[in-house]
C-alpha cells in the first residue's frame, strides 16, 4: 500500500444492497460474515438475530426487490459485490450525501497498535484529515527522550519492551501492544543520555557528547525551545494539509491552523532569528509576513463569527487569543529541559550520596544500597512525569493544530449470525432465510 493511503483514514463509499425480498435474511446473513458495511440503523442493543429482524423491518421494499443503505470502504466493494451476487443482491454505489461526514476508516484498525490508542484517546481523526498517529508516536518519544535521558534508565525501559515482547503471562499480555512504544522511549532515553554523559546519574561511565544539563541550563533549554518550534512546525504542516483537505486552499488560507497561522508561526521564528542574528532583513521580513497573516487570521475570525459589531468584538477577543497562544504553546515546550535538569538533579543527588557512603568496608553496602533505591526511585518518578508532560504537549499543543474537529468511528455490522438447524419436516436443512419477511413499503 503507498505510504500516502496509509497516512489517511480508507476512502469509503455510500451504497445502497439491493436483493429480493425473499433472499433478505440470507443476504443480510452474509454481510454479517463479511463484516464490512456499516448499515444506517438506529442502535438498539439485542442479540444477532434481534438485529437482522430490525434490519429487515428498516429496509425499504419496492414491489419485489428490498435495499438498506449504508457505507463501506471502496477496497472492500469488488468482494462484497461477489459474495453476494450468489443471492440475488447487488451493491449499488450512491451519491454522498451533502453535509454528511463519511466515518472514519483507518488502515490497521484490526491490529491495535499504542501509536493509534494515543491519537484515538485524543479524538477520532475526520475522515477528510491525515492519520499522524505514527507521527505522533515519534514525537512522543523524542520529547520523553529529552527529559528523562540517561544511557543506564534507558537502557532499563528497553529490556522491558522487549519482555513485553515475549509476555505470555495473562496478567502481561494486555501490554504487549506497547513493547515497541516502550522501546522506542528507551532509545531515544539512552540517545539523549549519551548526549549528556549519563548513565545512571554523573557516574562518568558514558561521556558527554553535547552538554551536561546542570552545568549548562540555558543551552538546554534554548534546545528544548528549538525542537519544540520544530515539532509545532510539523504540526501547523499536518494542519494546513487538513484544512485543504477540510474546505479547500479558501478556506485553508485564512484559518488560524492553516496557511495563515503557518505564515505567523514562520514569521515569529524570521523575527526571533534576525533579533539573535542582529540582521534587520530578517526583522524586517518577519514583521511584513506577521502583518500579513494576522490580517488574513482576523479576515477569517470575522467570517467565522458571521460579520457585523458582534463578529468583529469577537474576533478582536480570538486575535489577540491567537497571538497569546502561540507564544504559551512555544514556551511551553521549556519544560522539555526543565524536566531534563530534574531528572539530571535528583541522579545527581543520588551520586552524590552513594559517593559520600563509599569506602571499602561495610559501608559499601549501604553505599550500593542509596545508589539501587535512589535510581529506582528516580525511574519510576520520573517515567510518570515523562511520560504525562509529553503526552500533555502532544495533545493541547500538536494535536490542538492538527484536528479543528472530531470524526465518527466506522462501525461494521456484525450481529451474531443465526446456526443453521435441521428441519425435522423437510428432507434438506432449514436456513434463517425460510422465514416471512415483510419491509417497509413506500
Amino acid at each position: 500500500m503507498p505510504w500516502r493511503e496509509a497516512l489517511s483514514p480508507m476512502r469509503m463509499e455510500r451504497i445502497a444492497l439491493v436483493a429480493p425480498v425473499e433472499a433478505c435474511r440470507s443476504v443480510l446473513d452474509e454481510v454479517a460474515r463479511q463484516s464490512v458495511v456499516e448499515l444506517d440503523l438506529p442502535y438498539r442493543p439485542g442479540d444477532g438475530d434481534d438485529e437482522i429482524d430490525r434490519a429487515i423491518e428498516a429496509a425499504v421494499v419496492s414491489g419485489p426487490v428490498t435495499g438498506l443503505v449504508g457505507w463501506t470502504a471502496t477496497r472492500d466493494l469488488p468482494a462484497l459485490a461477489a459474495a453476494l451476487a450468489p443471492h440475488g443482491a447487488s451493491v449499488v454505489p450512491l451519491v454522498h450525501p451533502r453535509g454528511v461526514e463519511p466515518p472514519t476508516l483507518l488502515v490497521g484498525a484490526g491490529r491495535p497498535r499504542l501509536s493509534r490508542t494515543l491519537v484515538d484517546t485524543y479524538g477520532t481523526v475526520p475522515y477528510a484529515d491525515v492519520d499522524p498517529s505514527r507521527l505522533a508516536a515519534f514525537a512522543y518519544v523524542v520529547m520523553f527522550g529529552m527529559m528523562f535521558g540517561d544511557v543506564g534508565h534507558g537502557a532499563v525501559l528497553v529490556a522491558l519492551g522487549l519482555v513485553l515482547r515475549r509476555a505470555r503471562r495473562p496478567r502481561l499480555v494486555g501490554l504487549h501492544r506497547a513493547w515497541l512504544f516502550v522501546t522506542g522511549a528507551g532509545l531515544t532515553s539512552i540517545v539523549f543520555g549519551a548526549l549528556y554523559g549519563e548513565a545512571f546519574g554523573p557516574t562518568g561511565l558514558v561521556p558527554v557528547l553535547w552538554l551536561e544539563p546542570l552545568t549548562s541550563p540555558v543551552a538546554l533549554m534554548l534546545a528544548a525551545l528549538v525542537v519544540g518550534a520544530v515539532l509545532l512546525g510539523g504540526a501547523y504542516a499536518l494542519g494546513t494539509i487538513n484544512r485543504v483537505r477540510e474546505g479547500g486552499w479558501a478556506y485553508a488560507l485564512y484559518a488560524r491552523t492553516g496557511i495563515a497561522g503557518s505564515a505567523l508561526f514562520i514569521a515569529v521564528g524570521l523575527v526571533a532569528w534576525g533579533v539573535t542574528a542582529s540582521a534587520p532583513p530578517l526583522v524586517t521580513t518577519g514583521a511584513v509576513l506577521a502583518a500579513l497573516a494576522l490580517a488574513l487570521i482576523f479576515a477569517g475570525l470575522v467570517v467565522e463569527a458571521g460579520g457585523g459589531a458582534t463578529g468583529v468584538f469577537q474576533a478582536v477577543i480570538e486575535w489577540v487569543d491567537t497571538l497569546a497562544r502561540l507564544g504559551s504553546n512555544i514556551v511551553s515546550f521549556a519544560r522539555l529541559a526543565a524536566f531534563g535538569l530534574t531528572h539530571a538533579a535528583l541522579l545527581s543527588v543520588v551520586w552524590s550520596g552513594t559517593t559520600a557512603l563509599w569506602a571499602p568496608d561495610w559501608r559499601a553496602a549501604t553505599a550500593v544500597l542509596v545508589f539501587v533505591l535512589g535510581n529506582v526511585l528516580t525511574f519510576a518518578l520520573e517515567a510518570l512525569v515523562a511520560g504525562i508532560q509529553a503526552l500533555r504537549l502532544e495533545y493541547y499543543e500538536l494535536f490542538s493544530r492538527v484536528f479543528l474537529s472530531e470524526g465518527r468511528p466506522f462501525r461494521a455490522w456484525k450481529p451474531a449470525i443465526r446456526p443453521v438447524v435441521a428441519d425435522p419436516v423437510s428432507t434438506g436443512p432449514a436456513t434463517s432465510s425460510d422465514s416471512t419477511i415483510e419491509g417497509n413499503r413506500p
